[in-house]
């Protein structure tokens, strides 16, 4: 099994008018997570996933998706 972890962090970010910055500090974490999130280089955990989907007000499944 070699999946892999797809997201729109980066579309929703940009529909809302959003920085990394701006997105940083609303969900607690650094810029430098951010921007490794939407480069898919890192996969979020569970709770900031959730968060992130409760900023876009979207579902995670909206955001986060796997690929085969």
């Amino acid at each position: 099994m070699d999946e892999k972890v797809r997201n729109k962090v980066k579309d929703y970010r940009i529909k809302q008018d959003l920085t990394q910055q701006d997105l940083a500090t609303l969900s607690g974490v650094s810029r430098q997570s951010i921007n490794s999130i939407e480069k898919e280089k890192y996969i979020p955990s569970l709770p900031l996933a959730l968060k992130l989907a409760k900023i876009f007000k979207c579902k995670t499944d909206e955001l986060f998706s796997l690929e085969d």
